[in-house]
């Protein structure tokens, strides 16, 4: 079986807006070095005006000099989507940077790529905008993480926060005609348990961390401690910061994005954690399933949707197991992160 082509899209910054965004990035990186991905290219979020951090650069530098290997990124457009039409035809220089990589990266595969949206929908929109065709051909599927998973919002509560920060390019991810995984993070407005059709979960950060090589614990101490030192390669090098890892170790971290990683690659995880083959036409062993659908979208990002049986190119996360969900997900994660040394 060949190894799923990935373009990662995420709003991955430093100092941390979220520090979800660098567990996703390592868990991106083992499935890489496992050999269950190949991570082709990652795309990093423009910052908001007046937003304190950075593209992290230096995290994905970390995570390529411990993992040896070699991925580039890229930053995405200043500028908003005004409409789930706009190709933003007349961006120029860096402000290009983004689509040009997602449409280059999409013509050069020999294989289909994957694209996950962690972060702002706004590059893969205007990419798909553009070029509808070529996602059509060369897309093997997008998982969006973004949205509420209710069958029918009933006002402008009900949107999520990627959902608010742009409808219009959100919206316009469910126009692009290459398989969707819509991955809504919240099953509806409440927030805080486990829904049926919402990704969230959280875990103790401990939990993972005391289990972790030294180098990676070291990585989450440069983010979470917002170190603002540029020297991050002398940073993996020293001594830990023993009382900075105690201190964020004892904080929940709230998590969305992990099974769409895992499904892509071809996993699966059961109610023991336990990572797993998915087998050909069946999702039953796994915790989560992605189900097909039928959905629509209108322009200000609320989403209607129901089941739908048959062939399909829409899908939504689905908790086949919301007792052990939480827990299957963070023993599998540290299963899977505990391979980077």
């Amino acid at each position: 079986m060949t190894a799923a082509h990935i373009i990662h899209q995420t709003d991955l910054f430093h100092p941390h807006e979220d520090p979800d965004d660098h567990w996703d990035l390592a868990c991106v990186y083992a499935l890489a070095l496992a050999g269950d991905i190949e991570l082709r290219s990652i795309l990093i979020d423009h910052p908001q005006p007046g937003h304190p951090g950075q593209p992290d650069a230096m995290g994905i530098a970390q995570m390529n000099y411990i993992t040896g290997l070699n991925v580039s990124f890229a930053v995405g457009s200043s500028l908003p989507t005004v409409s789930r039409q706009d190709k933003q035809s007349d961006l120029k220089g860096s402000d290009e940077n983004g689509v040009r990589m997602l449409l280059d990266t999409l013509t050069q595969s020999t294989e289909p790529v994957f694209i996950n949206i962690v972060g702002s929908a706004r590059d893969v929109a205007i990419a798909g905008c553009r070029a509808p065709e070529l996602f059509q051909e060369k897309c093997a599927g997008i998982y969006l993480n973004a949205g509420t998973g209710v069958h029918r919002p009933e006002d402008d509560r009900d949107r999520e926060h990627n959902v608010k920060m742009s409808p219009a390019a959100y919206s316009a991810i469910f126009d692009i005609p290459c398989p969707l995984y819509w991955m809504p993070c919240w099953g509806n407005r409440e927030r805080g348990n486990t829904f049926e059709y919402g990704t969230w979960y959280k875990f103790l950060q401990k939990d993972i961390l005391e289990h972790l090589s030294d180098r990676m614990q070291k990585f989450f101490a440069f983010m979470l401690g917002r170190v603002e030192s540029v020297n991050w390669l002398k940073y993996l090098q020293d001594e830990k910061d023993e009382v900075l890892l105690t201190e964020h170790g004892n904080e929940d971290r709230n998590m969305w994005c992990t099974a769409g990683f895992f499904h892509q690659a071809g996993k699966g995880v059961t109610s023991e954690g336990e990572i797993v083959d998915i087998k050909e036409g069946t999702q039953e062993e796994s915790v989560f399933t992605f189900d097909p659908i039928k959905i629509e979208c209108d322009d200000m990002g609320l989403t209607k949707w129901e089941p739908c049986e048959g062939a399909t190119n829409r899908f939504i996360f689905h908790v086949r197991d919301m007792e052990n969900y939480e827990i299957a997900m963070t023993k599998a994660m540290r299963t899977l992160l505990k391979t980077l040394s």
